[in-house]
């Protein structure tokens, strides 16, 4: 039973299985889980709700097609990257509808998650050919030293739902380009996008077992133990809560995986007096309040010098009054729903914590249930103070706590304060303070005059308990793969005949 389909101009796209082995299967127990969209609270469809034995099938389907593509050339791979990118440009605007369908996202930002997301398979088709080793001048004459990379082998990715596309693109992406298979096990909360992704691999001629998606919302802590305990898979990368990076790293030490982990964020966004005002309030609206607050590196505390504080908070309240909240196919919305009633009701918890502390609303700070359940209005908050849970909690919504400060040491020392360490952001045009307070925050990422740091040409990761290994860029695919030393001895005689 589904409702409210969008009218997609492929409708092979929309697929109720899930794709192991190059076939489409449902469970094996013949189970399945009902996605509901966040925006009207309707049932979108059902998708396969495997188990252990299903996943183990996934896995065992990756290991029996590892050795085939570890015998392909980079070349190879690197063409068909380049054809899965081509055919996600070419679906563009059915990835983004199904996108707002199942997270909820308004569909201009469902379409440039899709160009996003499409981006990793561009770079990494590119990168794939050019995973060099090194040449080694050796200690021991005659000896000759150099390194290989290989791929690591089968990879098991877990990916979360705020980012239906990009989270799977971004992992596969490097992993096929090292020539690594996979098993994905995406979201329950939006399998749609994945599965159509998986069709579009299928097109793009990748050969069966080389990616695997597996579809569960009740057992995914089975199907993330049955991943981590699995002697044959030899990678692991996550993206999610702190908490469950802990656990799942624990599961993986038994058969010593390689991981890469993005976690829990809480990110600074200070604004100094010499900011330029317009690009710091746009910077925050774009930081604070993409995906209505739905993204790790969101600004979580928002630290604005008091000489410019009250013109910052006037001038941030003013945009988002303007914000238009709604369903995300409608025409003009700016702003989503949250993916479900537990984000809705967190968020409403950090609000009236910090309004109970003495934190003033400006705006919003409401449950909007004409529009819906799942429904938050955007919210401005000023006079926040360290005690409040927004300020050490990750909120994970549209709302923009304001704390005042004083000095630059007193900024960096309170955004420091923090177990989390993945995105940080601030603005100034003092080039000596915007080197001298990037390099003291202790965080993985950077944005300086910028609340937009993605790019797949940046390596995208944190530090402290947001994890480690980074995603994106150059380095993104040596966590793939392993480095070989070679060294050949008794090369040192002389010439023959001389």
């Amino acid at each position: 039973m589904q409702h409210s389909v969008p009218d997609l101009s492929d409708k092979s796209l929309l697929k109720n299985q899930t794709y192991i082995n190059g076939k489409w299967v449902n469970a094996k127990s013949g189970k399945t889980f009902e996605v509901y969209d966040p925006a009207s609270g309707k049932l979108i469809g059902t998708m396969p709700e495997m188990d252990k034995e299903d996943t183990q099938e996934a896995i065992k389907a990756a290991a029996a097609a590892l050795p085939e593509l570890k015998k392909t050339t980079a070349r190879q791979r690197s063409k068909w990257l380049r054809k899965w990118y081509d055919l996600m440009m070419e679906n563009a605007e059915d990835l983004a509808k199904l996108i707002t369908w199942e997270n909820g996202k308004p569909i201009a930002d469902a379409k440039g998650e899709v160009n996003y997301a499409a981006n990793f398979f561009e770079w990494f088709s590119e990168e794939a050919p050019r995973a060099y080793g090194d040449t080694i001048l050796p200690s021991i004459p005659g000896n000759r030293v150099f390194t290989i990379k290989e791929p690591i082998g089968v990879a098991g990715l877990i990916t979360p739902w705020n980012f239906p596309a990009a989270m799977i693109t971004r992992k596969i992406g490097p992993a096929l380009a090292a020539g690594c298979t996979v098993v994905a096990k995406s979201p329950g909360e939006t399998p749609f996008t994945a599965a159509a992704l998986a069709e579009l691999a299928h097109r793009a001629g990748i050969p069966p077992g080389v990616v695997n998606i597996v579809t569960s919302l009740e057992n995914t802590a089975e199907v993330g133990e049955t991943i981590t305990s699995s002697e044959i898979v030899k990678k692991v990368s996550f993206t999610g809560s702190t908490r469950v990076g802990k656990l799942l790293m624990k599961q993986s030490s038994d058969t010593l995986k390689k991981l890469s982990f993005e976690l829990g964020g809480n990110a600074p966004f200070i604004v100094f007096d010499d900011a330029d005002m317009d690009t710091a309030v746009n910077g925050a609206i774009a930081s604070k309040f993409r995906s209505s607050g739905q993204t790790c590196v969101c600004a979580n505390r928002i630290y604005v010098q008091k000489g410019i504080y009250d013109s910052f908070a006037k001038a941030l309240t003013e945009k988002v009054n303007s914000f238009k909240v709604g369903g995300g196919y409608s025409e003009g919305v700016t702003h989503g729903p949250l993916i479900h009633d537990r984000a809705v009701s967190k968020v409403d918890a950090h609000v009236q914590d910090a309004i109970q502390q003495g934190g003033k609303v400006l705006t919003g700070g409401q449950k909007l249930p004409d529009l819906g359940s799942n429904f938050y209005q955007p919210t401005v908050i000023r006079d926040m103070t360290p005690s409040m849970d927004l300020a050490h909690e990750e909120t994970f919504g549209p709302v923009a706590g304001l704390f005042p400060f004083d000095t630059e040491a007193e900024v960096v020392k309170q955004a420091n304060d923090s177990e989390v360490g993945l995105a940080g952001y601030f603005f100034s045009k003092d080039l000596a303070r915007c080197y001298r307070v990037a390099e003291a925050l202790e965080v993985g990422m950077v944005g300086v005059n910028t609340g937009l740091i993605s790019d797949p040409a940046a390596p995208f990761g944190g530090v402290k308990q947001s994890g480690f290994g980074r995603e994106g860029s150059k380095y993104g695919i040596d966590e793939y793969m392993t480095i070989k030393m070679v060294t050949m001895g008794g090369l040192g005689q002389p010439l023959q005949g001389s």
